[in-house]
């Protein structure tokens, strides 16, 4: 098998926590109880991870495209199926621009790259899951004053 390797390890803590140990080697809890709400749970980090990797991909392209962006978040829903494994079959992912004088064409082709090229994350969901988008655009005239 070609390509680059990761690996990590998980733990099992009991009472339905395990201990995740990524790559970078930082651990982090999971609580697979998911009515006890301690931790993230796996489908939560799933979500998570797709959010976030879209979401920097698009950071890293407007920056490149030297557009202004103030603030960014983003809001993902994932839809699933009702039955188990419960998978999902669905994710939107709403991008919220915050910035000074932003191109709205800058924006669109970051989110179409991001989820069509670069974000391991959607490549990998997307053979089984609906990935849809959508953008809002804040315009914010000035710069914020220093306090």
């Amino acid at each position: 098998m070609a390509g680059n390797s990761m690996s990590a390890s998980i733990h099992y803590a009991g009472d339905r926590f395990f201990i995740a140990t990524p790559p970078s080697g930082r651990p982090q809890i999971i609580d697979v109880n998911g009515d006890r709400r301690a931790a993230s749970t796996p489908t939560e980090l799933l979500l998570v991870a797709l959010a976030t990797c879209t979401a920097a991909d698009v950071v890293a392209i407007l920056e490149k495209k030297r557009q202004k962006v103030t603030d960014y978040r983003v809001n993902i829903t994932g839809t699933r199926a009702d039955d188990h494994p419960k998978r999902f079959l669905a994710f939107h992912i709403n991008h919220i621009v915050y910035g000074q004088t932003l191109s709205e064409k800058a924006v669109a082709d970051a989110i179409f790259l991001s989820e069509s090229k670069y974000c391991p994350i959607a490549a990998t969901v997307r053979p089984t899951a609906e990935i849809s988008s959508s953008y809002e655009i804040v315009e914010i005239s000035e710069d914020p004053p220093i306090s």
